[in-house]
């Protein structure tokens, strides 16, 4: 056992003695099918803090000749898979983290630190098979291949880190992909190639040629979606292990989705949250703002305005096709939120193809965003919100009517403002401290019809629910009488308590016209 030839299995026994460990050893049950077929070639991109590592930690524990991890996965999922044995610990595995080849090759060239480290790790197991003047990484792989038959896995941590870390070096990156491209594609002795990074590989021009590669995304993971983070379950199970409230953990982690998996946890958020004992914003700690604010204010007709409906609870149409998985060749607003959705910062409905703000920690990332300039209207909104919340738990008609009115000026100068969706953006906006407290709902399904939006309260707090209606051109008693007539109260299963009926008006065309407001409190119990 090596550096890169078959690793010792230390750092996937580490995970496992974890304070908190989520059993996701079936992914391999999945790679073992690739092995040796024309699907060998995997990428897998996530954002960070998804568990990409300590995947690829997982599959070198298993793969790795001479690693005899028969223990270590005793007891968990993939021990049942009636492929475990036939693949554990039988493969030559070279495990390499293209991160630490970048950050350590200084003087020379990335590629060629890589190949010389990786080559005279190799020479120890295999030099008598290869010339000790042979510096080519795919040309000694062909040699031992020759010689033994013997097929390599190949796992790559932070495949993406060349594109993410040298933007403005295109010729770098040009070369980093011709050498992947050297080495893996159409080589006998490659039996499968994992790779992980955040970014996805296929649009890179000619020079990418890494088309044998099948993508799993933020847009798309297919069988890996349940692997992706923590599902439902599982954190339901984590909360009530560590007396932890579940349905808070799914407003502050929850959001990301897939075909099959509607709901997926940030699994590294949620370790800290459980660990520490408290929900709160874990992003922070291994990504700053900065980065966001510098895509949020690119310069894309539409981006702003679109940044502004998803923050005021809306989800928006987002066409992910034209994006060349890079981070700087950006030529319209749909590369930027494609861009946001691999980097974790929006989710995606592969459905319906509607992009969305997924949770409170992520809400707060874009928060602190805006703060630092160039968002004053927003901000002013947001600022305003306690005191919004705070007028209408008490019934206060004229100050909520007030605020909206403010609010909903506000935004108009980013969107229109007789735009019927203008109003529930400014709304959405307006109540964003609401979301410490309640899960807001868009056009929630109630009694006979949909309800506007919903404010349906935590389990840890004691306030009413809200149910709003939006009127343009008529009256707020109207909002009212249709929230009565279709009982849109009713569809609230499961809750008992107090209600709150709100119902407002705005004139679609005459802006000097004060919005109205009346508010009706209902005895749900």
């Amino acid at each position: 056992m090596g550096i890169y030839l078959n690793p010792k299995n230390k750092a996937f026994w580490e995970s496992t003695r974890s304070k908190i460990y989520v059993d996701k050893t079936n992914l391999i049950s999945h790679t073992n099918e690739f092995i040796n077929t024309r699907e060998k070639y995997v990428c897998v991109s996530r954002p960070r803090r998804f568990g990409k590592s300590m995947t690829v930690e997982m599959l070198a524990a298993y793969y790795s000749r001479g690693c005899d991890s028969a223990d270590l996965f005793k007891g968990y999922k993939i021990e049942k898979s009636e492929s475990f044995s036939e693949h554990l610990n039988r493969y030559d595995v070279i495990f390499l983290n293209m991160q630490q080849f970048l950050i350590r090759a200084k003087s020379l060239e990335m590629t060629e630190y890589l190949e010389k480290a990786v080559i005279a790790d190799i020479r120890k197991e295999y030099g008598h098979l290869f010339s000790e003047q042979e510096t080519n990484l795919a040309a000694v792989l062909e040699q031992i291949y020759a010689e033994t038959e013997k097929e390599f896995i190949f796992l790559i941590d932070e495949w993406d880190c060349v594109m993410r870390e040298r933007q403005e070096s295109e010729e770098m990156q040009k070369q980093y992909l011709d050498f992947l491209r050297n080495l893996l594609k159409d080589q006998p002795y490659v039996g499968l190639a994992y790779m992980t990074g955040i970014l996805p590989v296929k649009k890179y021009g000619v020079h990418s040629a890494l088309n044998m590669f099948t993508e799993y995304s933020m847009i798309n993971q297919y069988v890996f979606e349940e692997y992706t983070g923590f599902t439902e379950p599982e954190v339901k199970e984590l909360c009530g292990r560590f007396g932890m409230d579940f349905e808070e953990a799914g407003s502050w982690y929850d959001g990301y989705m897939f075909k099959k998996f509607k709901h997926i946890y940030n699994p590294r958020s949620v370790v800290a949250a459980l660990s520490c004992g408290d929900y709160s914003n874990y992003w922070t700690s291994t990504e700053t703002y900065e980065a966001l604010k510098a895509y949020m204010d690119m310069d894309f007709d539409g981006l702003r305005s679109e940044i502004v409906k998803m923050l005021g609870g809306e989800h928006i149409e987002v066409n992910t096709r034209s994006f060349q998985n890079d981070m700087r060749n950006f030529k319209a607003k749909d590369d930027v939120l494609t861009l946001l959705i691999h980097l974790g910062y929006l989710g995606y409905d592969a459905e319906k193809k509607e992009a969305f703000i997924p949770n409170k920690e992520i809400i707060e990332e874009f928060e602190n965003a805006m703060s630092v300039g160039g968002w004053s209207e927003v901000m002013h909104i947001l600022r305003a919100s306690e005191k919004l919340l705070g007028d209408t738990l008490k019934g206060d008609e004229k100050a909520v009517a007030e605020a909206l009115d403010n609010a909903h000026m506000e935004v108009a100068s980013i969107l229109t403002y007789n735009d019927e969706n203008s109003l529930g953006c400014a709304i959405g906006l307006a109540y964003y401290s609401a979301r410490k407290d309640y899960r807001i709902i868009r056009e929630f399904p109630a009694g006979k019809g949909f309800a506007d939006i919903v404010f349906l309260p935590l389990p840890h707090t004691d306030k009413p629910a809200l149910v709003v209606e939006l009127k343009y051109d008529k009256t707020a008693d109207t909002a009212i009488r249709q929230i009565k007539e279709r009982r849109y109260a009713s569809a609230l299963s499961g809750y008992s308590g107090e209600i709150l009926l709100v119902g407002i008006n705005y004139n679609k065309e005459n802006k000097n016209k004060p919005h109205s407001c009346i508010i009706e409190r209902l005895d749900w119990r």
